[in-house]
């Protein structure tokens, strides 16, 4: 064999032993970078309708942020469109849309009521039920109790920040207080 294919096949052989290798680990440990932002991002939202708040609860388990909030005037877990039930269960956020120039009329006798939902509005996906979100206010001061017709309630600036924090598909987890837990009992709902 002449110099220069043994060179050559030197040359493939060390390439392929020592470089490629550590050229593969490199390209590894970019898409093992990439792969771990999404997962740093990968979080949850627990609605607590015990201590009235809404936490953003991330991968490790780290609270990230922690909001006081209002939640449907009845007790018990959403069965029937117009009960003022907050739904219970495992649920995910299905739009973010600004509600700024949305009007609601609450029944009360003061007509449609301009900024109602605050700035924004995060759609959840709740089978049976559309039209439940989380957004903002134009009554801050309900924020705490129980108050809105199935929705969870925040203050506006609240609501702006979690905005940032959510994303389509992001996982909401809405718990029941123990007055829920009882009403459902109290009414035999639990079947």
């Amino acid at each position: 064999m002449s110099k220069r294919i043994i060179r050559i096949g030197l040359f493939v052989f060390f390439f392929m032993v020592v470089v490629a290798p550590y050229v593969g680990l490199y390209y590894v440990a970019g898409w093992y970078k990439n792969k771990l932002k999404t997962v740093e991002r990968a979080s949850v939202v627990i609605v607590n309708k015990e201590t009235m708040t809404l936490s953003v609860i991330d991968y490790r388990g780290v609270e990230k942020s922690r909001y006081q909030m209002a939640c449907g005037q009845n007790y018990g877990n959403k069965k029937a469109i117009g009960d003022k039930r907050t739904p219970e269960g495992v649920f995910h956020v299905d739009g973010i849309r600004d509600a700024s120039t949305w009007t609601h009329d609450f029944k009360d006798g003061n007509g449609e009521i301009q900024g109602a939902y605050g700035p924004w509005f995060i759609r959840l996906d709740t089978p049976g039920f559309n039209g439940i979100g989380i957004h903002g206010t134009h009554q801050p001061e309900s924020i705490g109790n129980r108050a809105t017709e199935g929705c969870i309630r925040l203050k506006n600036e609240d609501v702006s920040a979690l905005k940032e924090i959510v994303y389509i598909g992001m996982p909401v987890i809405i718990i029941p207080s123990t007055h829920d837990a009882v009403a459902m009992l109290d009414k035999n709902e639990c079947n």
